[in-house]
């Protein structure tokens, strides 16, 4: 492990960046209330009536998108959906 020396001064305009930053995203998740209709894997397993494991199965096959912030994983509700209905219809021919 290296040990790296900035001045104060660089170091200050970092954390200013950081803190700009930080209040725009702040500002684009308050405005952006379609984060708040996401479902987590807790609401999705409950929905589709399945195990996390299955659930996973299908994230890695690809079956079903989601997304992942800060090791949290999201799905749109119209992605699930559309997965239900695919998933239903192969069960109903066979």
């Amino acid at each position: 492990m290296g040990i790296v020396l900035i001045e104060q001064k660089v170091w200050e305009g970092m954390l200013e960046s950081f803190s700009e930053l930080t209040g725009k995203v702040r500002k684009l998740t308050e405005r952006n209330t379609g984060m708040k209709t996401w479902l987590d894997n807790e609401d999705v397993c409950r929905i589709l009536n399945i195990s996390k494991r299955t659930l996973q199965s299908y994230r890695d096959s690809g079956k079903l998108a989601f997304s992942q912030i800060n090791h949290k994983i999201y799905y749109k509700p119209n992605d699930v959906e559309t997965f239900l209905q695919k998933n239903l219809s192969k069960n109903l021919k066979t």
